[in-house]
C-alpha cells in the first residue's frame, strides 16, 4: 500500500474535510471521490461518514488509498462465490441472491463486517491516521449520534445495521439502527473543521416509468429514500457543504453490491467532478 501525504494536501494550502453518506451499493461510488483526492494529493483533515459511507471514510483513514478499496471492493463483494464463501464460514440463518441483488435476513451485522472489512481497518478510532466521525442512530433515544472513539468496527455496524436485514447494535446499553435515518449525508458534523467541506451523496431516488407500482420492497426502499432526501433538503438551508456531488447511482438497490464493477462504471464521472470543482475551490 502506498503512502499518502501526511498533510491536507501536497503542499500547503486551504484544508479539506470529507462527509461520504449512506447508500448501501451505491456507496460503491465514494471510492472515485476517494481516487479523486488521491489524484490530487489531498488528505482529509477529518472525514465523517454514515453506513457504507463510514466503512469507506475508514479505510480512507486507516490509509488505504482509493484503488486500495476498489481492488478489495471488486475482490470480495463484487464475486457471487467469494460473498458465499465468506458468509457460509459465519452460518448466516438466511441468504438469498437473487438477480445480482444480495439479500440478508436480519443477523447479526459486526460478525458479517468481521469477514468483509478489509484487515487495514484497526479495531479503535484511535488508531485511524484521520479523525473519523462514524454517525449511528440511537433507537429508543429517538436521536442521532456520533461515534468517534473506542471501538471503530462496532461502530460501523451501528451506523449500516439496516432495520429488516440486519439486527440492531448494542454499544453498551444503547441499542443503535443506521444513521441513515437521522443523517444520511452528515456533512453538518464537519462545519468549521476544515477550510473546503465536501459531502458525497448516493441516497438516491426512486426510478421507473412513473406508472408501475413498486414491490413491497422497493416500495419500502424507495419510501427511505424519500425520507432521507428530505432531511438533506432540510439540513442543507441550515449549512451547505462548499462542494456536494451526488454521483448518478440511483438506478441501483441497496444491497446490489454483486454489480459492484457496473455500479463504478456507471459513476466514473464524479471523479473528473470532483477534481474539476475542487481545483477551484483550491485556487481561490
Amino acid at each position: 500500500m502506498s503512502e499518502m501525504p501526511s498533510s491536507s494536501t501536497a503542499s500547503s494550502g486551504p484544508t479539506v474535510a470529507l462527509a461520504l453518506g449512506g447508500g448501501g451499493a451505491r456507496g460503491l461510488a465514494h471510492i472515485h471521490v476517494i481516487e479523486a483526492l488521491d489524484d490530487l494529493g489531498i488528505r482529509p483533515r477529518v472525514i465523517a461518514g454514515t453506513s457504507i459511507g463510514a466503512i469507506m471514510g475508514a479505510g480512507m483513514a486507516a490509509g488505504m488509498r482509493g484503488s486500495d478499496i476498489r481492488d478489495f471492493a471488486l475482490s470480495t463483494v463484487g464475486r457471487r462465490k467469494e460473498i458465499a464463501n465468506r458468509l457460509w464460514r459465519l452460518r448466516p440463518a438466511t441468504l438469498q441472491a437473487i438477480g445480482g441483488s444480495l439479500r440478508f435476513g436480519p443477523f447479526n451485522l459486526e460478525r458479517v463486517l468481521s469477514a468483509f472489512l478489509p484487515e487495514a481497518i484497526p479495531d479503535t478510532f484511535e488508531a485511524l491516521s484521520i479523525p473519523l466521525k462514524v454517525i449511528a442512530t440511537d433507537y429508543y433515544a429517538q436521536c442521532e449520534t456520533v461515534l468517534e472513539a473506542g471501538d471503530l468496527r462496532s461502530a460501523i455496524a451501528a451506523s449500516a445495521a439496516i432495520p429488516g436485514m440486519f439486527q440492531p447494535v448494542r454499544l453498551g446499553a444503547r441499542v443503535m439502527i443506521d444513521g441513515g435515518f437521522v443523517n444520511p449525508v452528515p456533512f453538518d458534523h464537519l462545519e468549521g473543521l476544515a477550510d473546503i467541506v465536501l459531502a458525497v451523496d448516493v441516497v438516491g431516488g426512486p426510478e421507473g416509468d412513473g406508472t408501475t407500482l413498486p414491490t413491497r420492497m422497493d416500495a419500502m426502499f424507495g419510501a427511505s429514500q424519500l425520507m432521507m432526501q428530505t432531511i438533506t433538503a432540510m439540513k442543507m438551508k441550515a449549512y451547505s457543504p462548499d462542494l456536494l456531488v451526488r454521483p448518478d447511482v440511483g438506478r441501483f438497490r441497496v444491497m446490489d453490491f454483486l454489480r459492484a464493477q457496473e455500479v463504478l462504471t456507471v459513476s466514473a464521472g464524479v471523479k473528473d467532478e470532483v477534481k474539476a470543482s475542487l481545483d477551484k475551490l483550491l485556487s481561490r
